[in-house]
């Protein structure tokens, strides 16, 4: 029997980490033909356990996103990131945690049950939707192909040069500070940290706004 989906605090697995409801790693390889047999191998693996993670395989790294079919991430899924990661070392891949990230977009609206039909359609191709819930991927791809999702952010503001969309880039905690500090260097500054680690504002120079999230402190 599963248990129920874990917090980002209990997820052990070193190469993997919880973005968006997923346990997710990165694997760099020799060659395409090295990747590739690497997947094969996962596969055999994945239909053995029952359990079958997304997969994006490129020329020479291959990513991967375990997640419970109801939602969220278990024992279950953690147990086969484990035994995921001996085969990745078996076959001479290494992983690269820090290169992890998933990145929401959020659109700021005073009317969320008025603009989410229309995004909805636009993005998926939904066409009955009554309420303004989050627009999901339903391939579902991994970033850079697709979009892992649209949520709306209610606002009180309705001037028409506000800030519409945001990006909310969700990276492994070890990795948030850096991409921080790195935003501050280029030029960047820090609007509110007060929310970290669960989410730190941004704003580039021009003052447009990001958030670099983490899976930390949302509980």
């Amino acid at each position: 029997m599963e248990r129920t989906p874990l917090e980002a605090s209990r997820v052990d697995p070193a190469d993997w980490h919880l973005l968006l409801g997923a346990l997710r790693c990165r694997f760099e390889a020799g060659s395409f033909a090295d990747a590739a047999a690497f997947v094969a191998a996962v596969g055999r693996l994945a239909d053995d356990h029952g359990r079958h993670p997304d997969v994006d395989l490129r020329a020479r790294h291959v990513r991967l996103a375990l997640r419970s079919p109801a939602g969220g991430v278990t024992d279950r899924d953690v147990r086969l990131a484990e035994r995921i990661s001996t085969l990745a070392a078996d076959h001479g891949l290494t992983p690269h945690p820090a290169l992890l990230q998933a990145v929401e977009l959020a659109l700021d609206t005073p009317a969320p049950g008025t603009v989410g039909p229309f995004w909805a359609a636009v993005l998926t191709g939904e066409t009955e939707r009554d309420t303004a819930v989050d627009v999901v991927d339903p391939l579902p791809e991994l970033p850079p192909l697709g979009f892992d999702r649209l949520w709306f952010q209610p606002t009180d503001s309705t001037a028409p040069d506000r800030q519409r969309f945001h990006l909310d880039v969700t990276v492994p905690p070890e990795e948030a500070d850096r991409r921080v500090a790195a935003a501050v260097d280029a030029g960047g500054r820090v609007v509110d940290d007060s929310h970290a680690p669960a989410f730190v504002v941004l704003a580039d120079p021009d003052g447009n706004r990001v958030c670099i999230c983490t899976e930390l402190g949302r509980d």
